[in-house]
């Protein structure tokens, strides 16, 4: 599902590159990731004063990038793409894995909405819940659930306090949850 660039937008392509191409390891939230080379080859092509010259640059540097796109090197998303892949993820922790680059301030997910696939209760009474987005969430505290848990229901969880999550079935109160996959 990959999309394909012409080279003449490629400067919005530039800011996703720049997002996902980026080092994922050893970045403090606060602080921007270097530029990968393959970026900063393509950005440094605007320098150059000679027409024919700046546009073999241009055409070298879209032409790598266009490769490095194909072999999986790099992945270009949009910020729908962004913003649909960070509600897929939600409830995982991933922050120190900084996917979204600089996307990643932009639009929080704070709550999803989906339907149950399953749910079942374990021998203590807490509650395994199967979403219809494919997630596993599973009940952490001790409270009643009081909706009726049945294929189908809405579900709604959103985040808590510290980290937290709470799971919502059909509108009824809320049980403090976590994913688990």
């Amino acid at each position: 599902m990959s999309k394909r660039f012409s080279f003449p937008r490629l400067s919005g392509m530039a800011l996703a590159a720049a997002a996902f191409a980026a080092p994922m390891a050893g970045h403090a939230q606060d602080t921007a990731p270097a530029r990968p080379a393959l970026l900063e080859g393509l950005l440094s092509c605007r320098a150059i004063t000679a027409t024919d010259a700046r546009l073999a640059c241009f055409d070298a540097a879209a032409a790598a990038f266009d490769t490095a796109e194909q072999q999986g090197e790099v992945t270009v998303i949009d910020r729908v793409q962004a913003r649909e892949t960070r509600t897929r993820l939600f409830g995982l922790d991933l922050d120190t894995a900084d996917l979204f680059g600089r996307l990643r301030q932009d639009d929080p997910v704070d709550a999803i909405e989906t339907t149950l696939t399953s749910g079942r209760q374990d021998g203590r009474g807490q509650w395994t819940f199967v979403l219809a987005d494919g997630s596993t969430w599973r009940q952490i505290d001790m409270e009643r659930v009081t909706a009726r848990v049945a294929p189908g229901a809405s579900v709604r969880i959103r985040q808590g306090a510290v980290g937290s999550y709470l799971l919502s079935v059909g509108g009824a109160r809320s049980v403090r949850a976590r994913r688990e996959r």
